[in-house]
This record gives C-alpha cells, sequence and structure tokens, in this order.
C-alpha cells in the first residue's frame, strides 16, 4: 500500500528559488487565480501542475506564495479576459542594487515580475486532482 505525500518546498534562496522553478515548470495557471495582496505584500498563484512518480503521472493543485512583494507588473497578459490559461515556463531571479526581481516566465511571452528585498517563497501542494477536472 502506498501514501502519497503532498511536498511543501520554501526557497530563501535562489537556488532554492531554481528547485521550485524546476518543479513547477509546466504548470497550467488560471489568470483569476493570479492574486496580488499589496497591503500584505504577498503574490499567490494556484496552479495545476503534472508530476512524474512510480505509480504513473499525477496531476497536482498547488500555490505558490511569494512575501514581502514590493511591487507586481506584467507584460503581454490580457488582463481582462479571467478566463485565460497561462503556462508557467520557469521562474527567474535578478539581483538589483539591494534588491531582489522574480520574474515569473509564461508562455506567448508573457511575464510577471515581482519586486522584493528578500527571497521567501511557498511551493506547497494541495490535494490531487482528477484529469477530468482540470482546464
Amino acid at each position: 500500500m502506498s501514501k502519497n505525500y503532498l511536498k511543501k518546498i520554501i526557497a530563501q534562496s535562489a537556488d532554492d528559488l531554481n528547485f521550485i522553478s524546476m518543479c513547477v515548470s509546466g504548470s497550467k495557471v488560471k489568470l483569476s487565480d493570479i492574486k496580488y495582496l499589496p497591503k500584505s505584500k504577498i503574490f499567490l498563484l494556484s496552479i495545476n501542475r503534472t508530476i512524474n512518480e512510480d505509480e504513473g503521472t499525477k496531476q497536482l493543485n498547488s500555490i505558490i506564495s511569494f512575501y514581502y512583494i514590493q511591487s507586481s507588473k506584467s507584460k503581454n497578459i490580457d488582463q481582462n479576459d479571467k478566463d485565460l490559461v497561462l503556462e508557467l515556463n520557469g521562474i527567474d531571479i535578478f539581483k538589483v542594487e539591494n534588491n531582489y526581481e522574480i520574474i515569473l516566465l509564461f508562455s506567448d511571452k508573457g511575464f510577471i515580475t515581482l519586486a522584493c528585498d528578500c527571497i521567501d517563497v511557498k511551493l506547497d501542494d494541495q490535494k490531487l486532482i482528477d484529469d477530468k477536472n482540470t482546464w
């Protein structure tokens, strides 16, 4: 009997963030499932990601939380199309003076840039999902 354990990965360095980027590459995210909470300085993404395990391929719903975010900017993403489904290609990071820019890279040349003064990101698996219920 095999047990399924959901993962929680915390990133506090560029190398840690690269590991999360590898885990979420190819994930799908609805535009309506992207939230920036400026008062709390939190940026949230609810994603559907695929994992390959010994038992086969599984779909997971996960949340990526970015903390201490000063600002958020997007480019080449239609903000008015709430049903738009984006593919997250990866996450990159750059140091700019004393701050960081975390860049979420999406298919079709879309990206979101998050400005922050420290790296504090969490990938938190929520549940296994049925293939029939994915978008």
